[in-house]
């Protein structure tokens, strides 16, 4: 596979807006959540998420939102990108969704029980999301940080982060973000769940074409899913993708009266 490192460099502004131009296909190929992690959540949080209030930001079309709703939460979505608000409101019309970024939350002090960052942390600025977190939880709030990492013990797994880092250096495979830099007084618990599923190739292929590596490698892109396909297609003769995941999570408790302003 040729290596495409000399495409034009993008800006992470220019990578995080890019999935406002594929929504529907992000909505319909990106994996969603196992039951096991909301569990995960509940038991760390020490608070059941039916009645809770959380407010997921980075929302984008609404696959954690949808989940949590579906678990008894009032969600309250927060999402800047235009194309990906837009597949939210389609399908999950009674969930109220703010345009906004992590870093300046328009909500009020003290009003979350929880706020969850699904595949979403690593786009924010630490330094400001961080105070913005601790000023919208209540005391004893939670804050919720996960990504849908690709389980490289798998070996075809391990063998496609290979082929794509050689195509893409800075490729990851669930790109988590700086979890374990969250200051005090936030108290982390990490948590590893491992879940699978099983699609057509041509969902996986296009939910690797959704990631924003790819999205802004231009014509490149079209080079390095063919690959993958004929590459794949030897793994999965039958074109049946067993997508494996181990979800890293990161929950962190608010100390009553915690401020880091």
């Amino acid at each position: 596979m040729s290596n495409h490192a000399s495409t034009p460099v993008h800006t992470q502004y220019d990578r995080a807006r890019s999935f406002d131009t594929v929504a529907a296909r992000y909505a319909a190929a990106r994996p969603g959540y196992p039951p096991a992690l909301f569990d995960v959540v509940e038991e760390l949080t020490g608070r059941p998420l039916r009645g809770s209030h959380v407010v997921d930001v980075g929302a984008g079309t609404g696959i954690a939102s949808r989940l949590l709703h579906e678990r008894g939460a009032r969600v309250t979505a927060v999402e800047p990108g235009a194309g990906m608000a837009y597949e939210f409101r389609r399908t999950l019309p009674d969930v109220p969704l703010v345009r906004a970024v992590g870093d300046a939350l328009p909500l009020v002090d003290g009003c979350a029980d929880l706020i969850t960052y699904a595949q979403a942390w690593h786009w924010t600025d630490p330094r400001r999301s961080v105070p913005e977190a601790l000023r919208v939880l209540r005391p004893g709030g939670a804050l919720a940080l996960w990504w849908n990492v690709a389980d490289t013990t798998a070996p075809w797994v391990a063998a496609q982060h290979e082929r794509l880092r050689r195509a893409m250096p800075a490729w990851s495979h669930g790109a988590p973000g700086p979890a374990r830099d969250l200051p005090a007084p936030l108290r982390p618990m990490e948590r590893t769940v491992r879940w699978s599923r099983a699609v057509p190739l041509a969902t996986h292929l296009d939910n690797l074409a959704s990631h924003s590596l790819l999205l802004t490698l231009g014509a490149a892109a079209e080079d390095v899913l063919a690959q993958e396909r004929a590459a794949l297609l030897k793994v999965f003769p039958d074109g049946l993708v067993r997508e494996e995941y181990a979800i890293e999570l990161t929950v962190t408790i608010a100390a009553t009266g915690s401020s880091t302003r």
